[in-house]
């Protein structure tokens, strides 16, 4: 038998959590919090299919780079405790604006005071029939990706999310395939995931780096030449378009090529066929192109470093890769992604990530996006002598807009006193998270260094709903 569905609703006004409790019963089992404290402590013991939350709960820092309150990390804090829950935020009708700032950080809804039983009832179903829709879509994506690709198409982000949707679209058909991104966003990794669930996924994928070819090279490199074809060339080569024959090629950085290799390759894609440097005999290509590049490849087509022909036979369909500052909901999971591949390379045995580098990592604008937050975790993994990877490991860059994070949002709307508490509990939990740091966890060293018993430090945590388990 099935157990009961639970709901947790932590709200400061007892009207709206009776409400809500009659709406549901029988159906749901209900538990309220009337403070947040009670709201984390109940959290971290129970499962709970949907967490109904007053905005004034939620307590979102800053974003560094708007300036504005950050959902995202309010919400990563319970998703962090129970992945799929469903989070419906509440508050007055002068809060919509906040209201729908949660919703596009990904809370499945928001619902405004006064409560209406109907519309909590219509909303919650909603959300729910999705939710079953969407375990389904998941059930059956899980099964057109291969075992080994799950963990690279993980995502939390609704534009990745696009983005491997067109990639499960395109992958078993022959189409050219045009990905465009920032340096460093993980252009080559779909490449590889378009080929890996191909009909050639069992032949070669050849990747060749244009911008790291000379120009006089190029057409060498990708075509192949004969024997006397220029100084130098003493033998026949075969090209990477013949190597590749059957299987996929991958041309990174497709801008920088010269106007006779992009004249071949035109050719190539028109009529599958070429010729090496310097020879006469036609050679059929059966291959599947893929391209990338971090310039724009539209504006260089409209400016004439580009051939336009070329363009739109390479841009039948196009994925663009958003930069990593605009998906930072993946960042935890893509800094275990990596740090489980270093446990497999070094079997250092580091297993965590100490929080105030992943609160740090949501800060941090990542210019470098994903190769740079790889690099920064192997870096770190080889300085680190812990079972926890800290901040010791890290560059002092990563943490620069700390200071702006521990402060609240200044809102002169608020009575000083307010503000004067949401100012203390920052304070408090960013203490409370390095302490525990430092004594890895341990509960009575912990609190005899803050100068209190074991008991009220339990309690603070408890409020602020930190884990010790974290800092172990």
């Amino acid at each position: 038998m099935r157990e009961m569905r639970a709901i947790l609703v932590s709200t400061g006004d007892p009207a709206a959590a009776q409400i809500i409790k009659a709406s549901f019963r029988g159906e749901y089992k209900v538990d309220t919090a009337l403070n947040r404290e009670t709201c984390a402590s109940l959290f971290a013991r129970s499962r709970y299919d949907f967490l109904f939350i007053d905005l004034e709960f939620l307590e979102p820092g800053e974003d560094a780079s708007s300036g504005r309150p950050n959902y995202g990390q309010a919400l990563q804090r319970y998703w962090q405790v129970m992945p799929n829950v469903e989070i419906v935020v509440m508050g007055p009708q002068d809060r919509i604006r906040d209201a729908v700032m949660a919703v596009k950080a990904g809370a499945s809804n928001y619902i405004t005071y006064p409560i209406h039983a109907d519309e909590l009832r219509f909303m919650t179903d909603s959300i729910y029939q999705a939710s079953l829709m969407q375990s389904e879509l998941n059930y059956l994506r899980d099964r057109f990706w291969h075992v080994d690709s799950l963990e690279v198409v993980k995502t939390k982000s609704p534009a990745m999310m696009k983005v491997f949707e067109k990639v499960r679209s395109v992958a078993p058909t022959k189409t050219n395939v045009l990905i465009t991104g920032e340096t460093g966003t993980g252009k080559g990794m779909l490449a590889k995931l378009i080929h890996r669930h191909s009909n050639r996924a069992n032949a070669q994928f050849i990747t060749v780096h244009c911008g790291a070819i000379p120009d006089s090279l190029i057409e060498s490199e990708l075509f192949g030449h004969e024997k006397g074809a220029f100084t130098g060339a003493d033998r026949r080569k075969l090209g990477k378009f013949e190597i590749s024959n059957k299987g996929t090629i991958f041309l990174d950085e497709i801008g920088t090529i010269t106007p006779s290799a992009q004249i071949k390759l035109l050719q190539v894609l028109q009529d599958r066929t070429f010729q090496r440097v310097g020879g006469e005999v036609t050679i059929e290509a059966d291959v599947r192109v893929i391209v990338a590049t971090n310039s724009d490849l539209k504006a260089m087509s409209d400016g004439g470093l580009f051939r336009k022909d070329l363009y739109y036979r390479l841009c039948v369909f196009p994925i663009e890769v958003p930069p990593l500052r605009e998906r930072k909901e993946d960042v935890p999971h893509l800094a275990e992604y990596f740090l489980k591949d270093l446990n497999k390379m070094y079997s250092k045995g580091i297993f965590k990530i100490d929080p105030r580098v992943l609160e740090a990592f949501e800060l941090y604008n990542w210019p470098g996006n994903i190769r740079e937050l790889e690099n920064l975790m192997e870096r770190a993994y080889i300085l680190e002598n812990s079972a926890m990877l800290t901040p010791d490991g890290f560059p002092g860059e990563i943490f620069a807009g700390e200071g702006k994070a521990v402060l609240p949002q200044v809102d002169v709307s608020l009575p000083i006193s307010t503000v004067r508490r949401k100012a203390v509990e920052a304070v408090e939990i960013a203490y409370l998270k390095s302490l525990l740091s430092k004594q890895t966890g341990r509960m009575s060293k912990s609190a005899l260094a803050a100068g209190i018993t074991t008991r009220q430090l339990h309690k603070l945590l408890t409020k602020y709903g930190i884990r010790k388990e974290d800092f172990k």
